[in-house]
């Protein structure tokens, strides 16, 4: 059994093109999640290059590195619970549970997240956050008070403020403007 990190694999979509990559390869999966893929076998080192490379060229990378690994899980497990998941939790919630998946002290991942990305968790989230609040606007099932307590926000105020702040826009600015503009996943 082999376990494999990959990087910016962030939507269902994602899973479906590295699957065929595996496929391709001749590999055998076991299973396949956000960011990790699970081989029957073990990986001989002759196919790491040629994988790398096909990965690669589907917009992937295969990660070696420990740290490279942890942040990757850090990261999937962060967007699988921004926009997958019914319920956020607080913010002590969602460190405890990092934490708790990643086996890593949550100071420890904080520091390695900062250190490599450039930005704190805590932002990242925010970022992921906004995306997944952009999604919800367009999709115009939800009120704003709505999606303000579905994304964990104090009040709508608090959404609004934070929204503004990272897009330029008001929630109903943005949803009312013709040129909404929503990143991918893997930009963030």
């Amino acid at each position: 059994m082999t376990v494999l990190n990959i990087k910016n694999m962030v939507c269902p979509r994602c899973i479906e093109a590295v699957a065929r990559i595996m496929e391709e390869h001749g590999l055998e999966v076991t299973s396949i999640k956000l960011g990790e893929v699970v081989l029957k076998d073990n990986l001989e080192e002759s196919h790491l290059d040629p994988l790398s490379t096909s990965l690669s060229s589907g917009g992937f990378e295969l990660l070696i590195e420990k740290n490279r690994k942890i942040l990757n899980q850090l990261k999937s497990e962060l967007i699988k619970m921004i926009h997958y998941d019914d319920e956020l939790g607080t913010s002590a919630k969602i460190s405890s549970r990092l934490s708790a998946k990643l086996g890593v002290d949550y100071s420890n991942l904080s520091k390695l997240f900062s250190e490599v990305e450039g930005l704190t968790i805590e932002k990242y989230m925010i970022l992921q956050k906004v995306e997944r609040i952009k999604e919800l606007l367009v999709y115009n099932e939800l009120s704003i008070s709505e999606i303000a307590y579905k994304m964990n926000y104090s009040s709508s105020q608090h959404l609004s403020r934070q929204f503004k702040s990272i897009t330029g826009f008001t929630p109903s600015e943005f949803k009312s403007s013709s040129s909404q503009r929503r990143k991918s996943l893997d930009e963030i």
